[in-house]
């Protein structure tokens, strides 16, 4: 059970940002990318250069709306590759058999990938994130990586809220779409106080 909650723990972090929780996960364990699938057959400083450039541009363009928008949409298409990834790398960490390492990855992936989709979504409806948001975000991913680690309870936890805020988010939405009036009676798109 441990196990499991330190897996949904790093799975979030990468739901939350793609490269920071892979660096970190590469810093803190003792053979660095070791136990990643497919990242363990490349140099370590291709690795580390690849991975620290993505961190920085995800930071740094995150004020810019047109740039914000296509990282997140890169880290959409990527997050539940790396979610699986950092799942597989710490179940690797707890000795478990690869096949249940493989399961748990794959669980990893699927919850990266639905919060990055409602974070995504958020960052369109919200348009423009104030700076302390995306701050916000970033100390969440390193603190979710360092309790998948030290304390897994814990990190899985906050998982787990994350993902019941993220299902809540999603149904609020859909809630909101419905009571929309439908496409014919609706005014054109500039005419409209609140548009799609």
């Amino acid at each position: 059970m441990t196990e499991l909650l330190a897996v949904l723990s790093v799975s979030a972090a990468a739901g939350l940002r793609i490269a920071l929780p892979l660096l970190l996960i590469g810093l803190l364990s003792g053979n660095l990318w070791s136990h990643m699938p497919g990242l363990s057959q490349l140099p370590p400083t291709l690795i580390v250069g690849a991975l620290v450039s993505w961190a920085l541009a995800e930071l740094i363009f995150s004020t810019q709306p047109l740039m914000q928008r296509l990282i997140r949409t890169i880290g959409l298409l990527l997050s539940p590759v790396v979610g699986a990834i950092a799942g597989i790398a710490v179940a690797r960490t707890f000795q478990i058999d690869d096949t249940l390492a493989i399961v748990l990855g794959l669980l990893g992936g699927l919850l990266a990938l639905v919060i990055h989709l409602v974070q995504v979504g958020w960052i369109y409806r919200l348009q423009r994130p104030k700076v302390w948001v995306i701050f916000a975000e970033d100390f969440l991913c390193v603190c979710l990586v360092l309790f998948a680690f030290d304390a897994p309870e814990q990190g899985g936890l906050i998982a787990l809220l994350l993902l019941w805020l993220a299902l809540r988010t999603s149904q609020t939405w859909r809630q909101w779409y419905l009571k929309q009036p439908n496409r014919s009676d609706r005014p054109p798109k500039r005419l409209r106080r609140e548009p799609d």
